[in-house]
């Protein structure tokens, strides 16, 4: 949900989260972290399940260095963005290796 003037909620629409968070993805504060969020969005947002959606959602919301440093593995992430940040970075290393990614 996002919010309007006045107090009043409007419900996002599928279509408009997977675009805003396709965008948030690929227009990041790094480079780097455009390159590896902007391929795995484009990949696999539309076919995420709700609760990885969500998660996903406030995996956008961290800072580019620490998801960095998550992404590899010089620090740990927190446990509830673990599972998505790992499948995130096994894509990311799949495709810079130059086979096609999952």
């Amino acid at each position: 949900m996002t919010g309007k003037a006045g107090g009043e909620r409007t419900v996002e629409t599928k279509e408009a989260r997977l675009k805003r968070m396709a965008m948030r993805s690929w227009r990041r504060g790094t480079k780097e972290m455009d390159l590896v969020l902007g391929p795995f969005a484009d990949a696999h947002l539309a076919s995420l399940a709700e609760a990885d959606l969500l998660t996903y959602d406030a995996l956008l919301a961290e800072n580019d260095q620490d998801l960095m440093a998550w992404i590899l593995g010089q620090s740990a992430p927190p446990a509830a963005l673990a599972p998505l940040l790992s499948r995130i970075t096994r894509f990311a290393e799949t495709r810079l290796k130059g086979r096609k990614p999952t």
